[in-house]
């Protein structure tokens, strides 16, 4: 994950573009796939957990610990949403002033909102423990943060290119129908790998499981053991 996201964000970091061209991309990609990756699996688990009749392995506690970690890495992505604005105010660039500006208000500016309502405002619910323990708030806020770092995705590419140094090359993106058809193709490949990975691998570590069985604790075995022996005399 560090290496993966971090590599992936130089890929931006390191182009002339405006918007792109900030050294807050690394940890900023790196807290965003935390983020991501930990709604996409309250959205895998709260359906697993159901159908295969696992809710004594994977527990509540787990949802809420994954809640809190939700909380504080959408805190750091908003956190990284408003450092972009101030870095391209501080820098006094142009150039990057009007890349965020257009960002916020220009004609994708639908796209950067539901960016931020979703990824910033939707897991600020996690404040409250009743939320954190709810599985129907989990799964809808993980879908929430789903679309949002899909949009966050989205306006990073389309408004930093749609709007670039030369004003003749301006131009909104439109998807083709074969780009479409790829991105509803991705829905059904992953769920096909993960049916896949469900069906011949066991979804929890077996090493897991034994580590918080209580015959794994040596000292659990010795106690129960002088208890029993204790009984029979």
């Amino acid at each position: 994950m560090l290496s993966v996201h971090s590599v992936v964000s130089f890929d931006f970091a390191v182009s002339q573009v405006p918007g792109w061209h900030t050294t807050i991309f690394p940890p900023y990609f790196v807290a965003g796939a935390i983020f991501s990756g930990f709604a996409m699996v309250i959205t895998l688990m709260v359906i697993a957990r159901k159908l295969f009749s696992i809710e004594h392995i994977v527990t509540m506690r787990h949802f809420e610990n994954m809640a809190k970690i939700i909380l504080l890495t959408g805190m750091i992505v908003g956190y990284a949403y408003s450092m972009e604005f101030f870095i391209s105010w501080y820098s006094s660039n142009p150039y990057e002033s009007f890349a965020f500006v257009n960002r916020a208000m220009g004609p994708y500016a639908w796209a950067y909102w539901i960016m931020v309502s979703c990824n910033v405002l939707s897991p600020q619910i996690f404040w409250w423990k009743k939320a954190r323990t709810s599985l129907p708030i989990l799964f809808v806020v993980s879908i929430l943060i789903n679309i949002g770092m899909w949009f966050e995705r989205f306006v990073i590419i389309a408004t930093s290119l749609n709007r670039d140094f030369l004003p003749s090359s301006w131009a909104m993106y439109s998807p083709t129908r074969w780009e479409i058809a790829t991105f509803i193709g991705s829905f059904g490949l992953f769920l096909t790998m993960f049916g896949l990975f469900v069906r011949f691998l066991p979804m929890v570590a077996m090493s897991e499981v034994k580590g918080v069985l209580p015959q794994a604790n040596p000292h659990f075995r010795g106690h129960a053991g002088s208890s029993s022996s204790g009984g029979h005399a």
